[in-house]
């Protein structure tokens, strides 16, 4: 690969994520000041904040009203309606963990682990952090691709076999249903001795710089 492909390659990896995130951010901020109840309000910067702030009311009031018996039975309706929407289901079930994932920081789920199931079959599993008075680990294996659901299982420390993979990754993997792995998705830049050509190479990449 010529040296100005390896930079235009290296560049784009960099730059590409960047331009995207600060789209997103742009996107978003335009999209809050031109909301219908904070448009009459003529400063861009002041809709923002006043939307911010009636969102965060909003969602203290729903977090409170989920506490009633009343609330539990909306959430279960929601839930039971948009699961049976093949494709909005997806959507919102990953959403959902992601959420879920974002604001209970690392307690829920830690080092994902492989565990034996039956027939030489190896299944995905997390950590909880849980032990039970015998001495097992308690692990939370998900179901793909909907990884809301799941089970709660009890093994012995042994077979919780460790795995070379974030929770990131293994996340990625299972709302995929096996086809997405971030780590397919990072690109290798091979660099040459000044000099070598295709032919004349011996096999040796040489160190990045």
């Amino acid at each position: 690969m010529s040296y100005w492909k390896r930079d235009l390659v290296s560049g784009m990896i960099i730059l590409v994520p960047v331009l995207v995130s600060i789209y997103a951010v742009s996107w978003l901020f335009l999209f809050i000041a031109g909301l219908p109840l904070v448009g009459v309000i003529g400063d861009p910067l002041l809709r923002v904040v006043t939307a911010l702030v009636v969102f965060a009311a909003a969602v203290l009031l729903t977090g409170m009203a989920m506490r009633t018996a009343a609330g539990a039975l909306f959430t279960a309706w929601v839930d039971g309606v948009i699961n049976r929407v093949p494709g909005l289901r997806v959507v919102y079930n990953a959403s959902q963990l992601a959420v879920e994932t974002a604001v209970s920081g690392d307690a829920e789920l830690k080092q994902p682990v492989r565990v034996r199931t039956w027939n030489g079959v190896y299944m995905t599993a997390f950590k909880t952090g849980k032990r039970t008075d015998a001495g097992k680990v308690q692990l939370f294996m998900p179901t793909a691709p909907n990884v809301t659901s799941g089970y709660v299982i009890e093994v012995e420390p042994e077979a919780a076999i460790p795995v070379d993979e974030s929770v990131e990754e293994a996340m990625t993997r299972l709302l995929s249903g096996g086809f997405g792995d971030r780590r397919d998705r990072r690109t290798s830049i091979p660099v040459y001795e000044e000099g070598e050509r295709d032919g004349d190479r011996e096999g040796r990449p040489a160190a990045d710089d």
